[in-house]
């Protein structure tokens, strides 16, 4: 998780009161952090959960604190003054980094202590919200060294050249992904792009080259005073919600933050720190937080959490500042409302009263076959429960049902949920071909079929003298072990040899198949050896039929 770390009297100057360590000690963990080492020293460190981005810098810590010591509550409101600035968006980029939002703040006094928590600050951001900078990447700029409007567009990569950020050679784009640490670093993400994004100004000077790396012409120093920040990435929610961590935090250092205007962005100013709105019932948090907390206290723990909030009767109308990245929905705000009530205020008597837990009759018919297969010399194996296609019935022959398909998958051989389970037992046996046999596996495990999860269990061996017989005995055994009726039929499934397969007929209902695989499957598979096969559902045995058997 995020760590960051402050000076004790910095905060407390950003804070605007003085609060003493004890307190800061106690009270910081209680909005979802952990507190490091503070005995001995004015240094601070505190592990943020990485849900609130808002905390990941001293400053928006000092703005959180404010509300939840009650020293100010409820939105930190912030003025963003009107300018002329033009950044033009050129649709170049619209392959390559197609989103940016950007921000002027001035008259900041930065300090070494000021430019350490500015860096710490943009590092945080990149490696949580911005994926290490796939999804964003920020820049923060000495902007009395650049002359705007400016313009970001993608470029050929030997068309431009300029000094990288702690260099003092000029170098062209490639040569930068090539010689400079952060390009070999970060030079992946742009892999496959024949132009790369840059930020130039009037006179064509490069601020930036996203995601790598900054300019050297606008490093920040202690004598800066006037900010221009740009965020870029694939992500426009993520970067307008990043522009605003970091405008915020300069603001709360005492700068003025002043809009851009974006020609040709999707928003045409930036940064927008309008809060926005949730309305919530507080029968559904009373109900979800098992607490009878009024409406009134709801509203006055969201104050609490630095949010505006306005009852209406069982309504509350939630005023959500554009700095809260975390908040999707209803739930998120019954976090917050449990967090300011004050989680110390949840507690009660224990219960007195004895309980007796049981397994599930799900986990029970599971442990009853794992037995039973163990017992009959089969090894147990567990299988992820994603598979492809071709696998499941164009490889296996088993009839097509109605799958589930995963949106973009990462890899071929995983574009579904299961429907079957012998498919992942036959890539078992491919993978351990090399091994002696034979080889006895099983696994009872969830398919799903109908868009419903089905609990399942299927049994593989494979040796030279593997057959129907072998296939047919161990059905046998297993549904004479659950003491449950049956009768079989033929199977006409391409995935047996004809007349070597077998369907388990139970209450009228095909509860399974077993048999010995046909050449063609298990060649199909790479598979050297015959395999015979048992498969079934085990659904029918979940019930009260199942306690007579333990």
């Amino acid at each position: 998780m995020p760590v960051i770390n402050f000076d004790y009297h910095d905060l407390c100057s950003l804070i605007g009161k003085d609060v003493p360590k004890e307190t800061l000690v106690s009270r910081i963990p209680l909005i979802g952090a952990d507190m490091h080492d503070t005995v001995d020293s004015d240094e601070m460190s505190v592990e943020f959960f990485p849900d609130r981005p808002d905390l990941f810098s001293v400053e928006g810590l000092a703005r959180s604190l404010r509300a939840f010591l009650g020293i100010s509550k409820g939105i930190t409101e912030y003025d963003v003054k009107r300018t002329e600035m033009t950044v033009t968006v050129d649709r170049s980029v619209d392959d390559v980094r197609p989103y940016i939002a950007c921000a002027v703040v001035r008259g900041v006094t930065i300090t070494d202590a000021v430019l350490r928590s500015l860096m710490e600050m943009q590092e945080k951001l990149h490696m949580t919200i911005g994926r290490k900078r796939s999804k964003v990447a920020i820049g923060i700029h000495d902007l009395d060294k650049v002359s705007p409007p400016f313009v970001y567009k993608a470029v050929d990569p030997h068309s431009v050249s300029f000094v990288p950020l702690s260099k003092t050679e000029e170098w062209d784009l490639d040569e930068i992904l090539e010689k400079h640490e952060k390009g070999k670093d970060y030079a992946h993400l742009l892999s496959g792009s024949a132009r790369y994004p840059v930020i130039l100004d009037s006179e064509d000077e490069v601020l930036s080259f996203p995601p790598i790396i900054n300019g050297s012409l606008t490093t920040v120093t202690t004598d800066t005073v006037d900010l221009f920040i740009d965020v870029t990435g694939t992500d426009l929610k993520a970067v307008k919600g990043s522009l605003n961590l970091v405008a915020t935090a300069l603001a709360e250092r005492g700068g003025k933050i002043f809009s851009v205007k974006m020609a040709g962005a999707p928003m045409k100013v930036s940064p927008d720190l309008r809060p926005s709105s949730m309305t919530i019932s507080a029968k559904d948090c009373r109900k979800f937080l098992g607490r009878r907390i009024t409406a009134k206290s709801m509203a006055a723990s969201l104050e609490m959490m630095g949010m505006g909030a306005v009852c209406r009767g069982d309504d509350i109308t939630v005023s959500i500042p554009a700095t809260r990245l975390d908040i999707m929905h209803p739930v998120d705000i019954y976090e917050d409302v449990a967090i300011g009530y004050g989680f110390e205020r949840f507690g009660g008597e224990h219960s007195l009263t004895q309980t007796v837990g049981e397994l599930s009759d799900s986990t029970r018919v599971s442990e009853i076959i794992r037995d039973i297969m163990i017992g009959l010399g089969y090894t147990e194996v567990t299988t992820l429960t994603i598979g492809s296609e071709k696998d499941e019935f164009e490889l296996t022959g088993l009839p097509v049902t109605d799958f589930v398909d995963i949106l973009n998958p990462i890899t071929e051989d995983h574009t579904c949920l299961r429907s079957y389970l012998t498919p992942s037992l036959m890539r078992i046996l491919v993978k351990n071909k090399h091994r002696d046999l034979p080889q006895r596996i099983f696994e009872v495990g969830d398919v799903v079929t109908d868009a419903k999860r089905q609990k399942r269990m299927c049994a593989l061996s494979t040796h030279s003298k593997a057959s129907f017989t072998e296939a047919k005995s161990l059905a046998e055994s297993v549904l004479r072990e659950m003491r449950i009726g049956y009768t079989l039929r033929t199977c006409s499934y391409r995935t047996f040899i004809d007349g070597r397969g077998a369907e388990v007929i139970a209450d009228g209902k095909q509860i399974g198949y077993f048999g010995e695989m046909s050449p063609q499957v298990i060649t199909d598979f790479g598979i050297d050896h015959p395999v015979m096969m048992f498969e079934m559902d085990m659904s029918p045995f979940i019930g009260s039929s199942v306690k007579g058997v333990l």
